[in-house]
This record gives C-alpha cells, sequence and structure tokens, in this order.
C-alpha cells in the first residue's frame, strides 16, 4: 500500500489523520474510516474502500495507492467528488491517475 503525500481528507477527520493512518497501516481495526484510492481498473476513477476490509488476510493491499481519507460513507463521496473536481478544473480532464501521477494537488 502506498500513500499519497498529501492526501485529501474528510473534515471529520483531519486532525486525526496522522493517527488514522498509522492504524491503518499497522493493522489496528478503523470501523468508520473510508479509503479512497486510485481505481482498481481503468473503467472508473477511484475506489472507496472502507478500512475494516484492509484487515482481512488476503484483501490485494498490495496496489492499492491512497489518496484520501474520509469519517464516513458520505463524506468519502464527498471527498472522491472533491478529488474528481480538483482534477477537472487543473486539467480539463478526468484522468485522475495521471493528475496524481504528475504530482496533483500542488499549490492547492
Amino acid at each position: 500500500m502506498k500513500w499519497h503525500k498529501d492526501l485529501y481528507t474528510g473534515e471529520s477527520i483531519l486532525q486525526k489523520q496522522r493517527k488514522i493512518k498509522w492504524k491503518i497501516m499497522h493493522g489496528a481495526g478503523q470501523i468508520r474510516v473510508y479509503v479512497i484510492t486510485l481505481a482498481s481498473n481503468r473503467q472508473n476513477l477511484l475506489d472507496i474502500i472502507p478500512a475494516r476490509e484492509l484487515l482481512q488476510k488476503h484483501y490485494p493491499k498490495r496496489n492499492l495507492y491512497v489518496i484520501g481519507l474520509a469519517g464516513n460513507y458520505q463524506e468519502a463521496l464527498e471527498v472522491a467528488g472533491h478529488i474528481i473536481n480538483d482534477v477537472y478544473s487543473k486539467t480539463g480532464d478526468f484522468d485522475v491517475r495521471g493528475y496524481i501521477r504528475d504530482g496533483g494537488k500542488q499549490g492547492v
């Protein structure tokens, strides 16, 4: 699992971002937290995954690239919308993967 250096974070967990990230990386349960990752396939823009799923032994965590965190599902939808809006307003396109790869979210 890789983490974007400048995570998009929901308001409800803004102050707890580092602690939540640490817990996820060390296998501690995060019941109400959602991670927003680059899509696992080319047909989608982003994936929203409950952090509790990452605790499963065989969950494919290896290729995940986390770009956002949220405190609940509704907030995860809002953060994902913000990411997509940010990409579109800066590039005129919906290529989230390319935007992040090229160092996205600079100057935000």
